[in-house]
């Protein structure tokens, strides 16, 4: 489905290394430019949630490559050319229109979600 906020690139990349809001608000924060590096400590008493979670979004953005990982700090300086246009376009995207981007991020929990629920036995099977 076309959305005239989100390029079809866009909603490609959200799919496919994006897995939650935490996330974009992870790089949305590190890519301002506040402080150049971040640990998830850090991040996690930025964001208000807990170590363990800020932890795995920022790990998970490293394994993506949107986040280059050092000793445990974390920084876009790096990160393929080609990665930070997409990340810049995603922020832009994001600080514009929110609910779209979110609703993309969304959906795709939601699609997880009703692929798991094939495989479950029902009653009487």
């Amino acid at each position: 489905m076309a959305d005239p906020y989100v390029s079809d690139e866009l909603r490609s990349f959200i799919l496919k290394r994006i897995d939650s809001v935490v996330q974009i608000e992870a790089l949305l924060l590190i890519r301002s430019g506040a402080q150049s590096h971040w640990n998830a400590t850090g991040l996690a008493k930025r964001l208000y949630i807990a170590e363990s979670e800020a932890a795995e979004a920022l790990n998970r953005l490293c394994a993506t490559e949107l986040l280059i990982c050092v000793d445990g700090n974390y920084s876009v300086d790096g990160i393929p050319p080609q990665n930070l246009e997409l990340l810049e376009e995603l922020l832009g995207a994001y600080s514009r229109h929110l609910i779209p981007v979110t609703n993309i991020v969304h959906s795709k929990s939601r699609r997880i979600g009703s692929f798991a629920d094939a495989f479950k036995f029902r009653k009487g099977s």
